[in-house]
């Protein structure tokens, strides 16, 4: 069993991914545009070009780390050199002087740079940190776990970073939004940079113990060329249920980025909620949606395989899509029910959050199992080259979450500068519609992908026994 410990001290490198993705879904989007000035279309255009290089960039870390020979390990060196760097990142982005401001083009050209840099460094600490979680441990259910602390440190700093912005850095003053006050954002960058050094520094601290400096490693080259990046991407595109789970994250992934774009627009103009508001339905339903599915993933696991937990916590996403938005829109809801609609939604973000979290761990453990599949048939192991791969079409899939949602905004007529209670009710439901649109019909094509996979605990231990069968006659030989 996997020790408590090691399972937190791991689980709080996955705060480093979440800073990142609070940013940008959270704030960036509201803040160059409404903010700032910018247009929601080139925005819209520039994180996406960052999110592309965020997507090149993770292979070849991938192949770097997996290739890497050190007393350090293989995925350490990784993690502790982009720490400061990437803390830096985001004190940048949040705080453009105001000379970069008045000028549209530098503060696109600002946006841009930062972007880079900030994905850059999220690469170089994450891929090998997931990469880490193989090496761990070998056992079926004990990778959920491992990834399952991971994605719970992931969500909750999400969630927390900004509930807790919202509530502190962004508070209502004099009538007025703190999230359109611009002067309260560089205070967040810095908190962001906090955040990121702590729990990067922890987790890197706090696995040390599992370092193995030396491995298998991927043919005979000692360093890393663009042949031997392809012939390690061509090795893990060989496996058929890789092939298939990278489509199914194309789907689950382009529906991820279209709802996080968008959410903060929607809580904000359509539901009419105060910053106060939003920071409770992003934190309280987080850490009950979280703690249930970490309470509930043992058992579940134990009855159901990972992919089939996968199938049922997506039919769970696009029915919970389903039921709280036509109230509102058909105008179902009792007039004055201010307090119910905040329940609603409430109990909504509870049952996404929940489905979620179990959706992205068993999908990601899966691919921790896949490490195995690869090491029988090839000799090797690549961790960091799978899980990057996976990372490479999630982030080029999320690249339409803000493409389209930068896009929305100017089709539906959200202009820059609006505040709640100044945007026409075409607009609003506009807004919903254009997140149904571009979540729902993804989420489909994700559950049928997803039921084609084979994946069993039994399988997974047939072939780790094999492998260790090997290994035990290559050492006697």
């Amino acid at each position: 069993m996997t020790p408590l410990r090691t399972r937190v001290s791991y689980g709080a490198g996955g705060a480093v991914s979440a800073v990142k993705e609070a940013a940008y879904t959270m704030f960036i989007l509201l803040f160059y545009t409404q903010v700032l000035g910018l247009s929601g279309t080139v925005t819209g255009l520039i994180i996406a070009v960052s999110l592309v290089w965020d997507g090149i960039s993770d292979p070849l870390v991938g192949s770097l780390s997996d290739r890497l020979r050190s007393r350090h390990g293989r995925r350490h060196p990784f993690m502790a050199l982009s720490i400061l760097p990437l803390g830096l990142g985001f004190v940048g982005l949040f705080a453009p002087p105001q000379a970069i401001v008045d000028n549209s083009a530098w503060l696109a050209g600002w946006l841009l740079s930062w972007s880079l840099w900030v994905r850059t460094f999220v690469t170089t600490f994450a891929i090998p940190h997931l990469a880490l979680s193989a090496e761990i441990t070998r056992d079926y259910h004990e990778r959920s776990q491992v990834l399952g602390a991971r994605m719970g440190f992931m969500f909750l700093s999400a969630v927390l970073l900004p509930a807790l912005a919202l509530t502190f850095i962004f508070p209502e003053q004099d009538g007025v939004d703190g999230r359109f006050n611009p002067e309260r954002y560089p205070l967040y960058g810095m908190l962001s940079c906090a955040v990121v050094w702590v729990m990067a520094t922890f987790s890197t601290l706090g696995t040390r113990h599992h370092i193995q400096a030396e491995v298998a490693q991927p043919g005979a080259a000692d360093h890393t060329t663009l042949w031997t990046l392809f012939s390690d991407l061509r090795r893990t595109l060989g496996n058929r249920n890789f092939r298939l789970l990278i489509g199914y994250d194309i789907a689950a992934t382009t529906a991820y980025g279209v709802i996080s774009t968008l959410n903060i627009l929607v809580w904000t103009f359509f539901w009419a909620f105060s910053a106060a508001e939003i920071s409770i339905i992003l934190s309280l339903p987080t850490l009950l949606g979280v703690a249930l599915a970490i309470l509930t993933m043992g058992p579940l696991g134990r009855r159901f395989s990972k992919q089939r937990l996968v199938q049922l916590s997506l039919t769970g996403l696009i029915l919970n899509c389903l039921w709280l938005y036509p109230l509102q829109l058909f105008g179902w809801l009792p007039v004055d029910s201010d307090k119910l609609v905040f329940t609603l939604n409430f109990v909504f973000m509870l049952l996404f959050m929940y489905l979620f979290m179990v959706r992205l761990v068993n999908s990601t453990s899966i691919v921790a199992d896949l490490t195995d599949e690869h090491e029988l048939d090839h000799g090797v192991r690549q961790e960091a080259g799978f899980f990057s791969v996976i990372n490479f079409v999630s982030k080029l899939s999320t690249v339409a979450g803000p493409l389209y949602g930068g896009l929305a905004l100017d089709i539906i007529g959200l202009e820059t500068g609006m505040r709640p209670g100044d945007v026409p009710l075409a607009t609003q439901h506009g807004l919903v519609y254009a997140l149904g649109l571009g979540v729902i019909p993804p989420l489909l094509v994700a559950l049928w992908i997803i039921s084609r996979v084979h994946s069993s605990q039994a399988h997974v231990e047939a072939v780790q026994a094999k492998i260790t069968a090997r290994r035990e006659q290559a050492a006697q030989s």
